[in-house]
């Protein structure tokens, strides 16, 4: 019943895409209904079926994410930082991740990996608020490679300590009080035109594919709580630093880092969420909590900015 009930779906929001969308509906649509025929003929006989790691299926989900990245860079590209940084910090790289995990593993894992996931998400705030600021007047190489050091060095630490659940939500609002208002001042910068070249978007969506693969491997001999480390790697962030700095300069790519830090409020929240629905109704309910709960802070923050402009136009 329910694999009929995804087809009918499907086709219905095919359809309906290729008949009121645009380019980027269309091409996602496109794609939603080729990944699940390619997922279809990739599968193992139901008999065989995950006894272990779906090697092809894998492969299909992160060719899958990688044009869904595709699309949300080219978002992030046309609607400025504010609304690209939106975007950005939907879990378009955890949220595979978790989801390919909870294939292989019980909801157990799936809590405990969303848990040490939490103190993580506070590295990555810092590894924004390092980059923005060193961004303003420093090369790629050396506001890249300073947020990548504070957010190694952060996630060492943090991985020194075993952290419950309140202490994980603690730590995140003291990073939030500390980094929110420092970056402030880097929210707003021009986003300059630029040239797209034919390598930038493969690249991106390659390291999103690639992380989301090696996560899924590397799960089945670290355990949830490194998995659940690797799993919050700032992969879409570094992808955009790497694109956008060298083409439109430091300080229009560290506005949409800058913007995108409240977004990861909702993403910390989402991780809270994802840990205790995995812990008490099961993984399936735990991960739709959790994106909802990303997407609906998201929207919120942007329906807040729309609200606001329009105050300021009247």
């Amino acid at each position: 019943m329910f694999p009929l009930f995804f087809i009918l779906i499907l086709v219905a929001v095919t359809a309906f895409a290729f008949w009121k969308g645009g380019a980027d509906e269309r091409y996602v649509a496109a794609t939603c209904v080729l990944g699940t025929i390619a997922t279809r003929l990739a599968i193992s006989p139901l008999h065989e079926r995950y006894a272990s790691v779906e090697m092809g299926v894998i492969l299909v989900d992160c060719l899958v994410l990688a044009a869904f990245v595709l699309v949300a860079a080219m978002v992030t590209e046309r609607a400025g930082p504010t609304i690209g940084a939106l975007v950005a910090t939907l879990p378009i790289s955890t949220g595979p991740v978790y989801v390919f995990l909870s294939l292989d593993h019980d909801a157990a894992f799936i809590a405990q990996g969303a848990l040490a996931s939490l103190p993580i998400n506070a590295a990555t705030i810092a590894f924004g608020a390092i980059y923005a600021g060193l961004a303003q007047r420093r090369s790629v190489a050396v506001s890249f490679g300073g947020g990548l050091l504070g957010w190694f060095a952060i996630a060492a630490l943090v991985q020194a300590f075993h952290w419950s659940l309140l202490e994980g939500i603690l730590l995140n609002v003291a990073t939030y009080a500390i980094a929110l208002p420092l970056t402030r001042r880097f929210r707003s910068a021009p986003m300059p035109p630029f040239v797209r070249r034919w390598y930038d978007m493969p690249f991106r969506a390659a390291l999103v594919a690639v992380l989301v693969g090696t996560v899924v491997m590397l799960s089945r001999w670290v355990g949830p709580t490194v998995t659940g480390i690797l799993a919050v790697f700032p992969v879409v962030f570094s992808s955009l630093i790497l694109i956008l700095h060298p083409r439109i300069g430091g300080r229009a790519t560290a506005a949409v880092v800058a913007n995108g830090l409240r977004g990861l409020v909702g993403f910390g929240a989402g991780l809270v969420v994802l840990h205790l629905g995995a812990l008490h109704a099961g993984s399936a309910a735990g991960l739709l909590l959790g994106l909802a709960t990303c997407v609906a802070w998201n929207f919120g923050l942007w329906w807040a900015g729309r609200r606001a402009g329009a105050v300021i136009a009247a």
